[in-house]
């Protein structure tokens, strides 16, 4: 039996997590969900409850934890709320795995907590190591914890990497669709719509994720993830734009061979190799059809049309804390973006002005983090309202 604890259970990916755990069930790998949380979809966290059946359940909105409280639940479980919640059920000993599927910063603060008490942690929130991941991976190093990559393309590395030594290793390649825009000029991304943004092509996904999907933010977040994850200089990792999605990233080695990992656009199937790693479990989902596969198309991503890309990049070259200036002003500027505050083209140009603006800090300790989170977001806000 593995126990775990779900962080996120019911968004994007919390859902394909808690439906991975019906098919390992129904396959004979028993998994128990002790721990769940939520920011404040009480409805779907108490069907969620009386299905799983958890010892506690954690919810972040306080309006939000008083409706809960005073729900009549079939099945009767702990209540907690916020951080306090969270540092409680990470320090209990009775699971052995935290799926964090929080979103954003919000999620770095439980991937520390998990990292202090043991816990091995499946990690859908990127943001923790693109914010912190010296410090994590300073932690790692005196923890039994061991991080394993929910991400499509970080799974299908550590896939590729099975059985091979790590220094035979020359070029990580991660594959991205392009998003909606891969196809439009730079002019016309200045008009696009909330709803255009949030229309991905290939994969079904929360609002943030999909914003940074289609401003291919996401991939320079996922190059730093790689660099920390295994170990390897961003300048031996490359992207690729692959608008179908069935080659979920690459691995070259030393001698020229190249391993990929292939499958159709489905986080289930990464997100339970993650919870049966280092073995495989039976699973009804989908299956690629190759007689139905007519091309498979790779082109170089276009920096000056996808400026989240190319400030990534910068901030690879850069270190220290500016990350977390990347990671803090694009929080921020999605969620202008999303109230129609903002045009699309104004998420990179913000983003800009903040990292202008900062002073580096070498190996940021969490105080740090924290400050220069809160300082990106402020500076962001701001320059917003002058933009009005």
């Amino acid at each position: 039996m593995k126990n775990i604890a779900v962080l996120g259970s019911t968004g994007s990916i919390g859902r394909n997590t808690l439906e991975v755990v019906r098919n390992l069930n129904r396959n004979g790998f028993p998994v128990s969900v002790k721990y769940i949380s939520a920011n404040s979809n009480v409805e779907l966290l108490s069907q969620q409850i009386e299905e799983f059946k958890p010892k506690a359940a954690v919810i972040f909105n306080e309006a939000s934890f008083i409706e809960l409280k005073s729900r009549s639940l079939n099945h009767k479980c702990e209540i907690l709320c916020g951080q306090a919640g969270i540092n409680e059920i990470a320090s209990r000993d009775d699971f052995e795995l935290v799926v964090n599927a929080l979103v954003g910063f919000s999620g770095l603060i439980p991937t520390i907590e998990a990292i202090k008490h043991g816990k091995d942690i499946a990690l859908a929130n990127k943001e923790s190591l693109v914010v912190a991941g010296e410090l994590i991976y300073s932690m790692l190093r005196e923890s039994k914890s061991h991080l394993l990559p929910i991400d499509s393309e970080h799974s299908a590395i550590l896939q590729c990497l099975q059985g091979e030594p790590i220094a035979e290793v020359s070029r990580l390649i991660l594959t991205a669709s392009g998003g909606p825009f891969r196809e439009l000029s730079k002019e016309e991304m200045s008009s696009v719509t909330v709803a255009q943004a949030l229309k991905h092509p290939n994969w079904v996904m929360g609002n943030k994720i999909t914003i940074d999907s289609a401003t291919l933010m996401n991939k320079g977040f996922e190059i730093i993830e790689a660099k920390w994850l295994f170990n390897i200089e961003a300048d031996s990792i490359d992207v690729l734009i692959h608008p179908q999605s069935i080659i979920h990233s690459m691995v070259e080695f030393s001698d020229g061979s190249v391993k990929a990992q292939l499958g159709v656009p489905d986080m289930k199937v990464p997100i339970q190799y993650a919870l049966t790693y280092p073995g495989r479990v039976k699973s009804d989902f989908p299956r690629i059809d190759f007689k139905q596969l007519k091309n498979l198309t790779f082109d170089e991503p276009d920096l000056e049309k996808f400026e989240c890309l190319k400030l990534a990049y910068d901030v690879i070259k850069s270190g220290g804390s500016y990350p977390i200036v990347l990671n803090g002003a694009n929080e921020a500027a999605i969620d202008l973006f999303l109230k129609e505050k903002i045009r699309f083209t104004d998420i990179p140009a913000l983003i800009k002005s903040a990292m202008d603006k900062h002073e580096n800090h070498v190996s940021p300790s969490l105080e740090n983090i924290v400050s220069i989170d809160s300082w990106s977001r402020k500076f962001v806000y701001d320059s917003a309202a002058e933009l009005v």
